[in-house]
């Protein structure tokens, strides 16, 4: 079924559609690669796909316009797949299940996938229009961005002849993205010591925190929204330094770079102590609540006491408290503002999945930040806590922010052209969050790049949606741009 046929600009929705069909989470792109070489195959356009799954594309100039410089297209063919709670859905193996609602479209009960998919569509509606007079176009999808930029990092762009990019990753319309934050993973893990649960005088008790906004780990992380790994893991170390907490079971979060909306976990605990447990819980609900209203007020922490100790093994005492304490000497959130711009966080790093594996507690955090120099400290900073804290930590696909260029002639014709479509100027901004500007420019010397896109809400939560006439406008300004003649 074609959810979005008829929607306009059908090009562009049909190829939005197409790429919908196919699973095409991080870490999965196998076949929405192959996709893209197909395509390109079947319109006899020039395409390399390397050993990662990046592809290359490149349409030759048309004949008017072969003295004028090229332009690359790029955008990232990955999704943060993530879905609600209740909703039972392999999205490695399933497609999303678009609707339309209210001029926005959304996929039922799960991530959509606009970042970037409405990008990787742009691209292939231009590639497809053989009507449109163009100069040569050299279009970079790549893989992985949401989980490092290993993409990016790892393609060859020496075969390229463009020196100005147009980035197609941005989430608001008439917002153009002139420089970004740089970043890095750090995993941290912590070894866990199991022994038999103790079966007398002990309950089970369940905690599980729910109703927290979520949201992307850069656009986001400077709303003061809640993090419910932080929140529960704050929650049972602070039992922990109270009463004999064991733990039985902790997980949350579903992606380093989303701020986590719900976390759960499971602890024993001595009968005499439960009554007082869910006391001082209440206490510290009530404590959240109080911070976060207005911010995320949907903040709710569940509780359940069993009647008895339902598990069979349990975490010892120790490794509990060793492992709770880590979570909570780790910072997160925002770690400093930017002095030179209002309101732009400088640095910060969000605690985006908690898992227990193996005997072994499992952080993985999404490191951000404008200032090189503070980003490896703070990386340094987590290594020497975890450290401390009888846990190890390593970093992983660390990447450079991408540097505000005063001297821009590409920035310079799209605000004319901007201004002319549209009566006004647009916003010129840096942002919080990583776009791959940064590493492709260190491959193109003197790369001229400005980042945009069409209006996207909830990103990376399974409430994203798009506006449907914002893409329409984003792609009659491309195409404004690309057909103009220089």
């Amino acid at each position: 079924m074609d959810v979005l046929k008829g929607l306009e600009p059908k090009r562009v929705f049909h190829f939005f559609e197409e790429i919908s069909r196919i699973p095409h989470g991080s870490g999965n792109t196998g076949a929405i690669s192959s996709y893209l070489k197909v395509f390109a195959e079947e319109r006899k356009l020039f395409c390399r796909q390397d050993e990662l799954g990046n592809i290359i594309i490149i349409r030759e100039a048309s004949p008017a316009r072969k003295e004028e410089e090229p332009y690359i297209l790029q955008a990232h063919m990955d999704m943060v797949a993530v879905s609600a709670p209740d909703v039972q859905i392999d999205m490695k193996k399933e497609p999303l299940r678009l609707k339309v609602e209210s001029g926005r479209i959304f996929a039922e009960g799960t991530s959509l996938g606009g970042d970037d998919g409405i990008g990787v569509a742009y691209c292939l509606a231009v590639l497809d229009d053989e009507s449109l007079s163009l100069p040569r176009l050299e279009v970079i999808l790549t893989v992985d961005e949401e989980t490092g930029m290993e993409g990016a990092t790892g393609i060859d762009l020496s075969m390229l002849r463009g020196r100005r990019m147009i980035n197609l990753d941005q989430e608001e319309e008439g917002v153009f993205i002139t420089s970004c934050a740089g970043g890095a993973r750090v995993d941290v893990e912590i070894a866990m010591e199991s022994e038999d649960a103790p079966q007398e005088a002990y309950r089970l008790v369940a905690f599980r925190v729910t109703g927290l906004v979520g949201g992307h780990s850069g656009m986001e992380i400077g709303k003061g929204l809640g993090n419910a790994i932080w929140l529960l893991g704050s929650l049972l170390c602070g039992l922990s330094l109270r009463y004999d907490i064991r733990l039985v079971h902790m997980k949350g979060g579903l992606a380093d770079n989303a701020i986590p909306r719900e976390a759960e976990a499971s602890v024993l605990v001595r009968e005499e102590d439960v009554s007082e447990i869910l006391s001082y819980a209440d206490a510290e609900e009530k404590k959240v609540r109080e911070t976060l209203q207005g911010k995320d007020p949907g903040f709710t922490l569940e509780k359940l006491c069993h009647n008895s100790t339902v598990s069979d093994t349990a975490y010892t005492r120790k490794s509990t408290a060793a492992a709770l304490a880590c979570i909570c000497k780790l910072p997160n959130g925002v770690i400093s503002m930017s002095e030179d711009v209002e309101g732009l966080v400088e640095t910060s790093l969000n605690l985006g999945v908690l898992s227990i594996q193996e005997n072994c507690l499992r952080l993985q955090y999404a490191v951000r930040s404008s200032v090189d120099r503070d980003k490896e400290e703070l990386c340094r900073h987590m290594r020497q806590i975890a450290e401390r804290a009888g846990a190890q930590a390593a970093v992983r696909n660390a990447y450079p922010g991408w540097a505000y260029r005063k001297d821009s002639p590409l920035r310079e014709r799209m605000v004319r052209i901007y201004e002319k479509m549209y009566g006004k100027k647009p916003v010129l901004e840096a942002i919080h969050a990583g776009l791959e500007c940064g590493i492709l420019s260190g491959k193109i010397p003197d790369l001229d790049c400005v980042s945009i896109g069409p209006d996207l809400q909830n990103v990376h939560t399974a409430e994203e949606s798009m506006d449907v006439e914002s893409v329409g406008r984003v792609w009659a300004y491309l195409l404004e741009i690309l057909t103009r003649a220089t």
